[in-house]
């Protein structure tokens, strides 16, 4: 698993030379009892939380032009959980059960958000005010046109691990960059970054 060293947020998926066909009937039909309850109420709470955090360090922020590492860390960690459990339950992408924790460094997916060491008080005002607009809408829109595609190739991948257990790699390739093209817009909108998320989700 190769990451940039030059990208402030880097999200890889070590790509699975084999899935689980069971497994794979077993995410579709049982996935919402044993994956979307116990998760989906802990990033319920989890998200609510962040939320709080991002205001609580928007605040900081135009104080002292840092955000606190430890509310930092505290919504890193949301951005990797959730994306974990999307990898396992949503796009099919790994058969390893996501952890009950934002630490697992021998996860197939690994997210890191570089820590800035200063952020200008001024985007964060921006993003705060403005960020839906410049941000949120062209590449929410851009993002949901890459989703439909994204349906088209899971659909076809999820043919692909029940016949043969293996998800293409380039259409696995294809997912990936739709997730670290969220992730990237989430970190900015969240205040995490001052990077302008670029137009695509490559590495």
């Amino acid at each position: 698993m190769s990451q940039s060293t030059t990208a402030p947020v880097t999200l890889e998926v070590v790509y699975p030379e084999n899935l689980g066909r069971l497994h794979l009937l077993l995410k579709l039909f049982l996935g919402w009892l044993y994956v979307g309850i116990p998760h989906g109420i802990i990033l319920y709470v989890y998200g609510i939380l962040a939320w709080i955090t991002t205001f609580i360090a928007f605040i900081a922020i135009l104080i002292t032009g840092r955000y606190p590492l430890v509310l930092f860390n505290f919504s890193v960690g949301y951005q990797r959980w959730s994306a974990r459990v999307n990898a396992y339950w949503v796009y099919f992408m790994v058969d390893s059960y996501p952890p009950f924790s934002n630490d697992a460094p021998d996860h197939p997916l690994a997210l890191e958000i570089e820590y800035p060491e200063t952020l200008s008080r001024g985007k964060a005002v921006l993003k705060v005010l403005l960020g839906w607009l410049y941000a949120g809408i062209p590449r929410g829109i851009a993002l949901a046109i890459y989703f439909i595609a994204v349906l088209v190739v899971l659909f076809i991948s999820w043919w692909s691990i029940l016949i043969f257990g293996k998800f293409p790699q380039g259409f696995f390739d294809f997912v990936v960059g739709f997730v670290r093209w969220g992730t990237r817009l989430n970190a900015y909108l969240y205040l995490l970054r001052d990077e302008y998320p670029p137009f695509n989700g490559r590495a």
